[in-house]
């Protein structure tokens, strides 16, 4: 075994956040002695990731893994390959699972592979497969899945005062019936008819925001009742708006001005006079993001952060029903079944 205190994964590694969270990582004694498995798309062309990996220190050992979210496929083969791994006793039982990566189509809607929402599949159905297939490979004893929220999945955040994207009453319930969930998951809600296509890509991007919202309180209720897997705990953290490669489909002016010039410049200044800004520097945000994972004792069990501060998530994603029914559409969507899973009550 490479190391024996335990295995951090993270999921979009070569991202503005992903690539933080890895410096932060190999930059830190007491996290770089952890095994590092840093999933991106493509492992070929990873520049942000390698060049960060290039400064670790020779005592941080770790794999970069392909793991493309937008095909269910890919995930199955990545947990089968982790599960194997550390049953083999090659890697370390894992400690942290960070659900890092995301994007936001920004108007340019498209349907995967699998048939499904590309925003629903990345930025939620492949992660909840992956956490599921892999909880037989989390650590039973301190385990932490962190899930990477965001403002998007609350309909009712001040900041939709200037997206305009709930404004109409129409907008502001996810989830107003079952066939809703089939909606969002196959792209026939918020088409880019329904609005401008930045708008429409927009509330798609809350809706799958949303749902991996639901899966901390969800997830967490299953765990509690699993005598195996009761010590496993979910948390979620918004790390507020940052300068990052979410927004690759976005406009010129977002990708070449807004973002770099200006995001950039009040992630910094906003961080002079606040704890939790709602513009931050990926460094802010990796940090929090660390923290959550590796605070010990109870406090962070089924919690919410928004950045270091305990936070509710939206009333509709605090909906006990409406998380039970998004959960069984995900476990008919990745045609789940008990052998994929260390999970007691996973149907």
């Amino acid at each position: 075994m490479a190391t024996s205190k335990g295995t951090i994964l993270i999921t979009g590694a070569n991202g503005g956040l992903g690539s933080a969270l890895v410096s932060k990582i190999i930059s830190t004694p007491e996290f770089a002695g952890y095994y590092g498995v840093y999933t991106v798309r493509n492992p070929s062309s990873v520049p942000a990731l390698r060049y960060t990996l290039s400064r670790a220190p020779a005592s941080h050992h770790y794999t970069v893994e392909s793991l493309d979210l937008s095909r269910l496929a890919s995930v199955r083969a990545l947990a089968h390959s982790i599960n194997a791994r550390v049953a083999a006793g090659e890697i370390p039982p894992i400690r942290a699972s960070i659900l890092n990566a995301g994007g936001n189509d920004m108007g340019k809607q498209s349907i995967t592979g699998d048939g499904f929402d590309m925003s629903f599949e990345s930025n939620y159905l492949g992660h909840w497969l992956l956490t599921l297939m892999l909880l037989q490979s989390m650590n039973r004893d301190t385990g932490r899945i962190v899930v990477t929220g965001s403002s998007s999945h609350n309909v009712d955040h001040p900041m939709h005062k200037v997206t305009g994207y709930f404004n109409d009453e129409k907008w502001k319930t996810f989830f107003p019936n079952d066939d809703s969930v089939d909606a969002i998951a196959k792209g026939t809600w918020a088409t880019n008819e329904s609005a401008t296509p930045e708008i429409a890509g927009g509330r798609r991007y809350g809706a799958a925001k949303i749902c991996i919202i639901m899966m901390i309180g969800e997830l967490q209720k299953r765990l509690d009742a699993d005598p195996a897997l009761k010590n496993i705990s979910v948390v979620g953290v918004d790390p507020g708006t940052m300068n990052t490669g979410i927004i690759r489909n976005g406009d010129l002016i977002s990708r070449m001005f807004i973002f770099p010039v200006i995001i950039a410049l009040l992630s910094h200044l906003l961080g002079l006079f606040q704890t939790n800004p709602p513009i931050r520097t990926t460094s802010k945000s990796a940090n929090d993001l660390l923290a959550a994972a590796f605070e010990a004792g109870p406090r962070l069990r089924g919690a919410y952060l928004n950045g270091t501060e305990m936070e509710g998530v939206s009333r509709e994603a605090a909906d006990v029903e409406k998380r039970g029914m998004v959960w069984k559409h995900s476990i008919n969507y990745t045609k789940l079944t008990e052998q994929d899973t260390a999970l007691i009550h996973w149907n």
